[in-house]
């Protein structure tokens, strides 16, 4: 999404993708910020119904965590929680390539869980 982009678009993004975040970016590969469902709530609680023809950057978050395809799970996890975030953009060469949310991180330690139950309960089974 575009700086110049307002609120009110802004939630008709959120809403036709089924998204919670959008990075904010002038050019498509820089990210310039990050605004949430969550920050729009914020702002409608302390600015009213205004805020909607507000640009995005009136509610973003400018200082943005990322991470690369390198990183691992534990550290994303560790930024997630400590930084409170639930969306953290990925980037690749100062470029965004993707984003992380924390329902990414739930199904792929769900995953993991249940692949080591999966072993567990094969090896049981295998040395009755």
């Amino acid at each position: 999404m575009t700086p110049d982009s307002d609120v009110r678009h802004l939630l008709s993004v959120l809403a036709e993708h089924r998204i919670g975040a959008v990075v904010v970016s002038q050019n498509g590969t820089s990210v310039d910020g990050i605004v949430s469902e969550r920050d729009v709530v914020r702002a409608l609680a302390e600015r009213g119904p205004a805020v909607l023809s507000d640009p995005v950057t009136a509610i973003h978050t400018a200082r943005v965590h990322t991470l690369t395809p390198d990183t691992h799970l534990q550290d994303v996890m560790r930024i997630m929680t400590e930084q409170r975030v639930r969306h953290v953009p990925v980037m690749v060469d100062g470029s965004l390539c993707g984003i992380v949310s924390i329902g990414d991180v739930v199904k792929n330690r769900i995953d993991e869980l249940e692949t080591e139950r999966s072993a567990l309960t094969n090896y049981i089974s295998g040395t009755r």
